[in-house]
């Protein structure tokens, strides 16, 4: 019998990048335990538990094999003619063959028939894989296959080899139940010993005494939490208890959490504070400073405003943490004050005269200054209002004026939207772009929504993130987003497999997002003609890279909606009719109801059969003359098509695209008898004609809330 114990495998080393330490830690888990169950050392339902700290990866893996089970294989010898003889006698060419696979030269061989030939066959027990050969492959390819953001090379302890990895690595530990695994990787051998916390360890070095008593030596011996799930969840449990006792919200943020997790092995929260009066700056600004350079919380008070208390892990616990906190409140104070600082100094100079310094900003060395791109973004945004303005006719002198408002506002948001990229708080927070230029906006008090516009135009500026507030800001957005994709498309520069430098895929989704979600009534290629005009002769092709900018983003209004929840027939039906973008959540939902009914299936294949003989007649089918009807089944039809087409028409109409299709289900019987009983291409040309208007006739019918057809298996 195959004995079977719990596996641990850890890798000792120095602090691991923080921002990948999840990531490292669960792929290394996932590749030491892909590779031994490939080996058979692992059955499928053992439990593998990652292991990841800032100096550790490793693994602890359920019911593992000291042995992997015996296999056998079948080997495909020779024909019969060739490997025996007249006497049945193996011949040397046989002989040769199995010594060449490593077998006897006895071995039991079979006949069978491979081909129109007859065929020697042989079967080989193969025997199982050893733990340690095992362990050895997958160390191999787990350290191979992590992805590593940047590898260094150091060199070994003998001083003469170097290995490639993360980070020096100093110990190895791989115990199968209380056994040592004899294996190595980045020339250290394995054994038992591993370290806890650099301070807080009650043993130094620790011994293991199993696999599994490894958690709770590390946790006890150890000061150490070494899995990094039991770790975070800790420091979040932690984090949501001091929040109450301060009587504040916690600002949660999982990828800080996430990297807070990978910066300590023993986590204690503590809760400190800084003065009252530093709230007087934007509190984006306190926000970015404490999160991206002191990695604490911040806490919230009422109305979701900052308060001036935050939390910090520490990786110590200290029977008094005064000093602990009293040391990052004074570390936290010079932050504060430049981010004070540079909020008054900013506010000494207008958005309009910082904008006269973009003309010296380099945007793109092909596609000219910021200042040339703001001038592109209000003619772009200018073409966005007109398109809009066009969709709304005929309108009131009311709304004329609204629109001139409007393209006034655009204007005006878009000479000054890029100007606080000069100022001294964006200089040193990139992230707070658009942010602070409304800030500054509403200083300087500019008209109403123009200061929203110019702090939204990044939006979405990440997946599932708010879009522009107001009208302004929209359409401000758009333009800018366009404008991107429009120019580095035009040049070149798409995105190219997995990479995207310049988050093209990403301004793709916040237009789709955008179009669909607000229902911008938008003729998406006549905007990217418009745009691609803006930039002069700086495109080289224009044509041609605006095809593929529309090929893109029409790649990805697929994939958007799928992210909904929607099937890929149904949003592919929905497509290919090219709906308004406001309706297209819409119709899918009405396309789902549809495909529920027992009536859909031989619907949607009807469908495509009419689909398919209309695009090989000869000539465009005309008007249905009823005189021309005379088989029972095709005046059942159009008898039936003129009483469920009105019906379905004035639905739709309605904008109830749910019951629009539904009234279609009233019509699977007469078209099933139809092509039961009428020939459509019948000999005389007069009565196949009819037959094919009566066809496209239904097809239009069918189609208006999307393209049936592809629903069809």
């Amino acid at each position: 019998m195959t004995t079977t114990a719990n596996l641990l495998i850890e890798l000792l080393t120095e602090e691991l990048p923080p921002k990948a330490l999840r990531v490292l830690g669960q792929r290394f888990a996932d590749l030491i335990t892909a590779s031994l169950r490939a080996q058979g050392l692992v059955a499928e339902g053992a439990a593998a538990t990652p292991i990841a700290t800032p100096r550790r990866l490793g693994v602890h893996l359920t019911d593992v094999a000291a042995r992997g089970a015996d296999t056998t294989q079948r080997h495909k010898l020779m024909p019969v003619a060739v490997g025996l003889g007249p006497d049945g006698a193996p011949t040397p060419a046989l002989q040769k063959k199995l010594a060449a696979l490593g077998l006897p030269a006895d071995a039991p061989l079979t006949r069978a028939q491979d081909g129109k030939a007859e065929a020697l066959f042989t079967t080989a027990t193969v025997p199982g894989t050893l733990l340690a050969a095992g362990v050895q492959q997958a160390l191999g390819e787990a350290l191979a296959g992590l992805p590593i953001p940047k590898v260094m090379t150091y060199q070994l302890a003998d001083g003469w080899r170097s290995v490639r990895f993360v980070r020096p690595a100093h110990r190895l530990t791989a115990l199968h139940g209380d056994a040592v695994v004899p294996c190595t990787a980045l020339g250290l051998a394995a054994d038992r010993v591993t370290q806890g916390h650099r301070f807080e360890a009650t043993a130094a070095p620790i011994t293991l005494r199993s696999a599994d008593s490894y958690l709770d030596q590390m946790q006890g011996e150890g000061a150490t939490i070494p899995v990094f799930a039991t770790r975070r969840a800790e420091i979040a449990r932690q984090l949501d208890a001091a929040a109450d006792r301060e009587g504040l919200t916690l600002m949660a943020d999982e990828a800080l959490l996430d990297e807070v997790t990978a910066l300590v092995e023993r986590p204690h929260v503590l809760a400190a504070g800084f003065e009252a009066d530093f709230l007087s700056v934007p509190q984006e600004c306190l926000i970015l400073t404490m999160k991206a350079n002191q990695k604490y919380f911040p806490l919230l008070g009422a109305q979701g405003r900052l308060a001036n208390r935050f939390l910090l892990v520490s990786n110590v616990q200290p029977a008094d943490a005064s000093a602990i906190v009293q040391g990052n409140e004074r570390v936290v104070r010079p932050r504060l004050a430049d981010a004070r600082f540079f909020f008054d100094q900013d506010r000494k100079q207008t958005l309009a005269a910082r904008a006269e310094g973009l003309a010296k900003v380099v945007y793109h060395g092909k596609l000219g200054s910021q200042a040339e791109r703001s001038v592109r973004v209000a003619a772009i945004a200018h073409a966005i209002v007109g398109q809009l303005r066009m969709a709304t006719l005929p309108y009131t002198a009311e709304a004329k004026d609204e629109f001139d408002v409007l393209d006034a506002k655009v204007r005006e948001a878009a000479q000054l939207a890029k100007a606080d990229l000069l100022t001294d708080m964006v200089g040193e927070f990139p992230e707070l772009q658009g942010v602070m230029g409304g800030y500054y906006a509403r200083h300087e008090g500019l008209r109403d929504g123009v200061a929203i516009a110019i702090e939204d135009h990044y939006k979405p500026r990440f997946a599932g993130d708010a879009l522009p507030r107001n009208h302004t800001g929209t359409v401000l957005a758009l333009a800018d987003k366009i404008e991107t994709l429009v120019g580095l498309f035009g040049i070149g520069q798409q995105p190219s497999g997995d990479k995207d430098p310049y988050a093209l895929r990403r301004h793709a989704l916040g237009v789709i997002r955008m179009l669909v979600e607000k229902n911008l009534p938008l003729d998406l290629p006549a905007l990217v003609a418009e745009s691609a005009r803006a930039f002069g002769d700086a495109l080289p092709d224009p044509a041609t890279s605006n095809a593929r900018l529309l090929a893109f983003i029409f790649e990805r209004v697929a994939g958007y909606l799928r992210e909904q929840g929607y099937s890929a027939q149904e949003v592919d039906a929905v497509l290919a009719v090219r709906p308004p973008w406001g309706q297209m959540p819409r119709r899918l939902a009405a396309v789902r109801a549809f495909a529920a009914l027992p009536e859909a299936a031989p619907l949607a294949a009807a469908n495509k059969r009419v689909a398919n003989i209309l695009k090989k007649a000869d000539a465009t089918p005309g008007v249905v003359d009823a005189a021309r009807l005379v088989e029972p089944a095709e005046q059942a039809l159009a008898a039936a098509l003129a009483a469920v087409g009105p019906v379905a028409d004035a639905r739709f109409d309605a904008h109830d695209d749910t019951g629009a299709l539904q009234a279609l289900a009233a019509l699977k019987e007469p078209v099933d008898r139809f092509f039961e009983h009428v020939m459509v291409n019948a000999e005389d040309p007069a009565l196949r004609a009819n037959r094919l208007a009566l066809l496209a006739q239904l097809h239009a019918a069918m189609n208006r809330v999307a393209d049936l057809a592809r629903l069809a298996t």
